[in-house]
């Protein structure tokens, strides 16, 4: 896998099939005058078992080709795949699978440039491929079916569309995190307040935070990295539930469209979409880490905090008041993690009560799934240019961090270090605090005098370790806010990163 191709090539598959942009709208044939030809098409889809047409209003209800043309590079390879499978399996003559992967690659290149007619009368991407198929090479075209059905055909479309997405999206994630610890890095010895509750708890470096957003994204990036083997299993073969009777060797198949294993079960083959789910768990998972990142860089922007600034680009003014600068990007990615975990209770909410194998119902799977893939994308293209831009405000970060008794908990183990008991250090530094506040100081504001009134343990070395940067520095452990910490985290950062090249 290469996780940092941005093109949308399929880097496993053997089978020479160019790809046009996924975000291609076709026009789709929906007028009145085809409605009666609706019927006619349909009918010759299902052959003869039906008795009369099938009513125009339920064509395009149960139609999905509105949607699902998304998938037809991927359906395109995905039959020539199955075709070279059926030629060298012996099910098919030579020279008609190189028609039909001739015709195929035809009807890729008027998808490419636009020249396609998709038909709602022919219900979905599969029918429309075929149907163009047949049209360009004639009856040999109607062969290609042999040994599958729309069910393991569709099945196979969405695993290679998503395998895809995934690359780009993990691509992306990889693109993030390497801003952030260029930005980390930028910023070691940045010093701001850390909060618990919001309120002010104890000094750590700016580096530090930004190295906080990083590992919730590396999680992020497993998670999507392991879906992607969940994904990357082949249904191709399964036929509409049963297998078929065809002697086909679904491991041609595998091989050539780049799965790296082969689903066991055919029931379970065309209809698990559990690789969905898990997809959009993990994606929701992510798009809930970017509103935790969107919600601090918003307070940061306020007046009120004044932290940080992110490039005007990235933000819009106000109509009426001509001072504001809105941090639209954060705001909207915040409001976009709801969109996605929205989809995620679809896809759970669809399949919760489905018995085996396939059903319409699964039609419902794609828009959801689409919807999830195009947030999660746009948001790390936002992300990506945006966090890496961020610029401190170094001396606000500090008087804030200065109004808050951060070096607290320093003073308490300065205590214990020189034999105090935890409880009774507590107390003292409390005490200590109080005064503080009454003085309207700082804790190093105060006068060794006034210190050592709450306790015979401090001494003339206190100071030390009341100046923030000497209780960053104290923190000099792994994972801890030191600068020399936070500089090796980013380093390891960068080797860790690696494994997703």
């Amino acid at each position: 896998m290469n996780a940092n191709s941005s093109n949308h090539s399929n880097p496993e598959s053997n089978v020479n099939v160019s790809a046009p942009d996924s975000s291609t709208e076709a026009s789709i044939t929906n007028t009145a005058s085809q409605s009666t030809t609706a019927g006619s098409q349909g009918q010759q889809m299902w052959g003869g078992r039906f008795s009369e047409a099938t009513d125009s209003f339920v064509a395009a209800f149960t139609a999905s080709v509105g949607f699902d043309q998304r998938f037809a590079r991927h359906d395109i390879q995905g039959s020539i795949a199955h075709a070279t499978m059926l030629k060298e399996c012996g099910i098919l003559a030579a020279e008609e699978v190189a028609t039909i992967i001739e015709g195929l690659q035809q009807v890729l290149r008027e998808i490419e440039v636009g020249d396609f007619n998709w038909s709602i009368a022919l219900e979905d991407v599969h029918m429309n491929v075929e149907s163009r198929l047949t049209d360009i090479i004639g009856s040999v075209g109607k062969k290609l079916h042999t040994g599958r059905s729309r069910n393991d055909q569709v099945a196979t479309d969405i695993r290679l569309w998503l395998r895809e997405e995934t690359d780009n999206i993990i691509a992306l994630l990889v693109r993030l995190q390497s801003g952030l610890l260029d930005l980390a890095e930028q910023h070691t010895n940045t010093i701001m307040p850390g909060f618990t509750h919001l309120q002010t708890a104890q000094p750590v470096s700016f580096g530090h935070h930004v190295m906080a957003w990083f590992e919730m994204l590396y999680r992020d990036t497993e998670r999507l990295v392991d879906a992607r083997r969940r994904i990357n299993q082949m249904p191709l073969g399964s036929a509409a539930l049963a297998g078929t009777t065809f002697p086909i060797d679904r491991t041609i198949t595998a091989e050539l469209l780049g799965f790296e294993g082969i689903c066991q079960n055919s029931l379970d083959a065309v209809s698990d979409r559990d690789f969905a789910i898990e997809f959009t768990s993990a994606a929701s998972i992510l798009m809930m880490h970017m509103s935790r990142m969107s919600e601090e860089i918003i307070l940061w922007m306020s007046a009120q905090f004044n932290f940080v600034q992110i490039p005007d680009r990235f933000c819009t003014g106000s109509s009426i008041m001509p001072q504001k600068k809105n941090p639209d990007v954060p705001e909207l990615v915040r409001g976009k993690a709801a969109r996605v975990f929205g989809q995620l209770m679809t896809l759970l909410s669809l399949m919760k009560s489905q018995p085996l194998a396939y059903n319409k119902d699964n039609q419902e799977d794609k828009e959801p799934l689409f919807d999830c893939v195009d947030t999660l994308t746009g948001s790390l293209l936002a992300f990506a240019d945006m966090l890496p831009n961020i610029t401190p405000n170094k001396e606000n970060m500090r008087a804030a961090t200065m109004k808050g008794y951060a070096t607290a908990t320093d003073l308490a183990d300065y205590l214990v270090r020189n034999g105090v008991a935890f409880r009774d250090a507590h107390e003292v530094v409390g005490n200590a605090v109080a005064l503080g506040i009454a003085e309207g100081v700082d804790l190093s504001d105060l006068s060794l005098a006034q210190l050592k009134q709450f306790s015979d343990a401090i001494g003339d070395d206190v100071f030390d370790y009341l100046t923030l940067e000497g209780s960053l520095a104290a923190r000099d452990h792994l994972g801890g806010t030191a600068p020399n910490q936070v500089k090796q985290a980013v380093v390891n950062g960068r080797a860790r990163l690696k494994a997703f090249a």
